[in-house]
């Protein structure tokens, strides 16, 4: 029996027949440990032993075992290594034979050596390295090297233990003589995401405690083509002058492939598409991507150009993306004006008028914002257009046919460039600083309309785009301030309460009136002060001499008187008219003038007064209405003339609006209190139509008709 807690094993007589005597112990004991007692086993007294000369005899060199005649204890002599001198047999004895004198006798002796888990696992190479391809698919089985264990019994290899990872699992499988194993695949691989997997795979025996052995495991992920490759950008945008040289670059592309090898190298090219003669004036260079001159430009021909370029990739099969570059070819100044003489008449005779038209001469620019297509006459737009630098230009267009002598004919071509919601309102000084919060101060005493400030803004478009209107925010259930949508004053709504805080934080909005709407910001801090008499600013602080305020008093009561004086004569003036007027006849009442303008406008004058007014080509009112002076009065009422010459009277509304009837179409007129003039007149478009009428109502209820002249000056 084997104990081993005490250091000192006793080995038990298994038992002897025939002169042989078995014993048992375990490998790797100390030296001197008693196997078992020969003098006792044998049945010989102690004294006799050393009488009879005891021997024992080996069959090897080595003395592995000795006995105390003077004890007759058979005794350890040497270490035991078990696999040293079995292997890995399951059975492991040493034979000896014991020699007694007088008389001579032969004993037999087998000693069994047991085996202790003195032996770890181990595998013959502590690396290996498997190759995956990334599109393995999961449940993929990957034989691993078995572990050996040169112990035996349950102390020899029992167990397999994978390292934690996402991707494999270890199945083991165990046989009568053998334990191995095996590596899944549980996730699918990508090699993009990781390349190289490592793990570590440790092999368990049985023993108490259990002994180790490791084998690192690098599986290295093999790529496949499974990526496109991707440009930097989509679209690119660039801009190239005309009669740039050939072998120009005009731009770099770059393209990247996540793949590895072959499967990572791009080639690039141009892709086919549209107009081919364009796509023949560039070229790309296969290896670098970079795109060159390759024929003449001219932004006369091409003033815009597309080209769609690919890249592929060297996999198997290949993977390519495209990408889109638009060149604007920008224009030089290297087309003179063409000067075309068209005769009228073959000769002209002395006695020919003055005035008389003998040829036409037409000078042709070369324009850089329109183009026209020779053969449909379609006109298209070279570059977008600013309607707050250009408002309009005009370009003149001749056809000529085919016939000898070839005849022709010109036109002239106005582009009005309408407005479109492109610039945000601008808040003007002193609240102009961007992101900078400025304060006001009011008194605690203040009433409600007391004026704070007033906000100022202007907007670069024209029309609707450029109506401005203000909104402010103030903190929740504070309610204290208003500001006017269109004048952008700010006042109290109400008196201060003990309640209210003493800093009021404002955000003021100007919003356009455009689609979609542009609006800036700013903000203000009211701050609420006992009196204003308390708030000294730093420049009357500045000593100045009591003469200077003397003089600068004389000269503000000077303007103030004469301020006055010229305001309260103008009002005298204006009521003396307004009377003049309203007792004067209707024989004396002076038609309003309808003047044209250059730029497509209209000016409606009456009396002393003059108003222009602009329209846009969409307006689609096919009336004439003039509204009275001051509009609306209490008792005023709208006039609106139909096709059949006849009018309808329609009695002011309630809320101060207007509502203009015609027939199948019914048009609502709002005015805002700060209107100050007369007259308000909407034209019809186009103004004026060939049989148009204008009607223009006075005070007094009656009308004019003035019929619309074929001349575009002046109607009356």
């Amino acid at each position: 029996m084997n104990i081993s807690s005490s250091l000192s094993l006793h080995c038990c007589l298994w038992g002897s027949s025939c002169g042989k005597i078995i014993y048992s112990v375990s490998e790797e004991v100390n030296k001197g440990t008693v196997v078992g007692n020969i003098a006792k086993d044998l049945k010989i007294s102690v004294k006799e032993l050393e009488s009879r000369i005891l021997q024992l005899v080996t069959g090897s060199n080595r003395k592995y075992f000795d006995v105390n005649l003077k004890t007759g204890a058979l005794f350890v002599n040497e270490r035991i290594d078990r696999e040293e001198l079995c292997f890995a047999h399951q059975q492991c004895a040493l034979n000896l034979e014991a020699v007694i004198q007088n008389p001579h006798s032969l004993y037999r002796i087998e000693i069994n050596v047991l085996d202790v888990n003195d032996n770890a696992p181990y595998f013959v190479d502590n690396v290996i390295t498997i190759n995956i391809t990334e599109d393995v698919v999961s449940g993929a089985r990957f034989h691993i090297p078995v572990a050996e264990d040169d112990d035996i019994g349950i102390n020899t290899l029992k167990d397999y233990k994978l390292s934690k990872n996402e991707h494999f699992s270890i199945d083991v499988q165990t046989e009568e003589q053998s334990v191995s194993a095996e590596l899944v695949l549980q996730k699918p691989l990508d090699r993009e995401k990781q390349s190289v997997i490592p793990l570590v795979l440790t092999a368990v025996d049985g023993g108490k405690p259990a002994k180790t052995g490791t084998l690192s495991v690098i599986v290295n992920v093999l790529d496949i083509n499974d990526n496109w490759p991707v440009f930097s950008k989509p679209l690119y945008k660039i801009k190239v002058r005309e009669n740039v040289s050939v072998g120009t670059k005009v731009i770099s592309l770059t393209a990247t492939d996540l793949d590895e090898g072959t499967n990572s190298d791009i080639i690039y090219s141009i892709a086919e598409h549209g107009n081919i003669k364009k796509q023949n004036l560039f070229t790309v260079v296969p290896e670098t991507g970079d795109i060159v001159v390759k024929g003449q430009i001219d932004h006369d021909i091409n003033a815009a150009i597309e080209l769609r370029v690919q890249a592929r990739d060297k996999g198997s099969p290949p993977k390519s993306t495209q990408c889109k570059i638009l060149i604007e070819v920008m224009d030089e100044n290297d087309n003179a004006p063409e000067i075309i003489v068209t005769p009228l008449v073959e000769s002209v005779k002395e006695d020919t008028k003055s005035g008389t038209a003998v040829a036409l001469v037409a000078v042709v620019p070369i324009i850089t914002l329109i183009n026209i297509n020779s053969l449909s006459g379609e006109i298209f737009s070279l570059q977008s257009c600013n309607h707050e630098e250009t408002k309009r230009f005009q370009f003149q267009v001749m056809a000529t046919d085919s016939g000898v002598p070839p005849l022709s004919s010109n036109a002239t071509v106005n582009v009005f460039i309408l407005d479109e919601n492109d610039n945000s309102p601008v808040i003007l000084m002193p609240y102009s600083e961007p992101g900078s919060v400025n304060s006001e101060n009011i008194p605690y005493s203040a009433e409600a309309g007391y004026f704070v400030a007033k906000i100022r803004a202007v907007d670069a478009d024209s029309g609707y785009n450029a109506l401005l209107s203000y909104h402010l925010t103030e903190p929740k259930g504070t309610n204290l301030f208003r500001i006017g949508s269109s004048t952008g004053e700010i006042k109290t709504k109400r008196r201060m309460s003990d309640n209210d805080l003493k800093t009021h934080p404002l955000l003021i909005t100007v919003s356009d009136n455009g689609e979609p709407s542009l609006s800036a910001t700013m903000s203000m801090d009211v701050v609420v002060v006992e009196s204003l008499d308390d708030i000294k600013t730093s420049f009357r602080e500045v000593p100045v001499k009591e003469e200077s305020f003397s003089d600068l008093n004389l000269y503000l009561l000077i303007a103030i008187v004469s301020v006055s004086v010229i305001f309260l004569l103008s009002l005298v003036v204006l009521i003396a008219a307004k009377c003049y007027r309203t007792d004067g006849s209707f024989s004396r009442y002076r038609a309003p003038v309808i003047s044209t303008h250059p730029d497509g406008s209209w000016s409606f004058s009456k009396s002393t007064q003059q108003y222009d007014v602009c329209f846009s080509s969409d307006t689609i009112k096919s009336d004439v209405v003039v509204f009275p002076s001051t509009f609306p009065l209490p008792d005023a009422e709208l006039i609106s003339i139909n096709e059949g010459d006849t009018f309808n009277r329609t009695q002011t509304l309630p809320n101060g609006s207007w509502s203009f009837s015609k027939s199948t179409q019914q048009y609502d007129v709002c005015f805002s209190s700060d209107t100050i003039k007369s007259d308000v007149v909407v034209f019809p478009s186009t103004f004026p139509l060939p049989d148009a009428e204008l009607i223009s109502i006075n005070e007094g209820d009656t009308f004019n008709r003035t019929q619309t002249l074929p001349s575009t000056t002046k109607v009356r």
